[in-house]
């Protein structure tokens, strides 16, 4: 249903049943697929393209120009995919020309009122942002992660999987998969063992993290060195070889 005090301008593309709340305004460019809810008062623009099954709550602002100064008007993209919650005052930006223009949204994410996800970001599948997080731009959050109330991370910045970030923490290295963050600048400070448990991990692939974790962490070896000894020491599971990637990757540093 659309509400008849609803704008949808001309080139919009909704699905048939596609429903929009009253003093919503949807952009030119905007492409919604089916079963998606736009409650009321939502303001969705630019080149913005969101799947089915998503619920978007009141006063959210999605596919906004990018908050640089350097955004000159382009066409910059936003793609959101399926059964995302987006509550709320969030705000979800396109991308910028220079960060490769486009911010991507996977599925089954909870933006929680008032977080925000800035240009050029990825979001994986799973993740909860708490009220009031945030994301710099060129930030990457994998599957699963939780960032608190107040969180906030820096500019390009990643976020390994099943990672937990405390509220009001400040990131400015990346975090690890399966660990913990916190703190002003945010440490990681053990494992989310109840996330990786709830999750479905097994005995054996926990007990490889933990032995991995404490060598990276606990051991004093340089990070070379350390990765080293878990790739020769220990099995190298999936979950391991994703651990030990991240931190080879790793552009800003992991926070130690």
């Amino acid at each position: 249903m659309i509400h008849p005090t609803a704008i949808i301008q001309t080139g919009a593309k909704l699905a048939d049943n596609v429903s929009v709340g009253p003093y919503s305004m949807i952009g030119e460019h905007v492409v919604i697929g089916p079963g998606t809810t736009v409650a009321a008062h939502v303001v969705i623009d630019g080149w913005t393209e969101i799947g089915g099954d998503n619920q978007i709550f009141p006063f959210a602002s999605i596919g906004a120009a990018p908050q640089d100064l350097k955004y000159n008007g382009e066409e910059t993209y936003l793609k959101i995919g399926d059964r995302n919650l987006i509550r709320e005052f969030t705000t979800l930006n396109r991308g910028t020309a220079e960060g490769g223009g486009l911010t991507r949204v996977g599925n089954d994410n909870l933006f929680m009122a008032y977080s925000h996800v800035a240009h050029d970001c990825l979001v994986h599948n799973h993740a909860i942002l708490a009220n009031g997080a945030t994301l710099a731009g060129h930030v990457e959050v994998e599957s699963f992660v939780i960032l608190g109330g107040l969180a906030a991370v820096h500019q390009f910045c990643r976020i390994g999987s099943h990672a937990m970030i405390s509220g009001g923490a400040m990131v400015s290295q990346d975090i690890p998969p399966y660990s913990v963050a916190q703190g002003d600048r945010a440490k990681t400070v053990g494992l989310n063992l109840i996330g990786l448990k709830r999750r479905g991990f097994s005995e054996g692939t926990v007990r490889g993290i933990k032995k991995a974790y404490r060598i990276i962490f606990r051991s004093g070896l340089r990070l070379e060195e350390a990765l080293q000894t878990i790739v020769s020491d220990l099995e190298m599971t999936p979950e391991l070889e994703h651990f030990v990637n991240f931190i080879k990757d790793s552009q800003r540093g992991i926070a130690r």
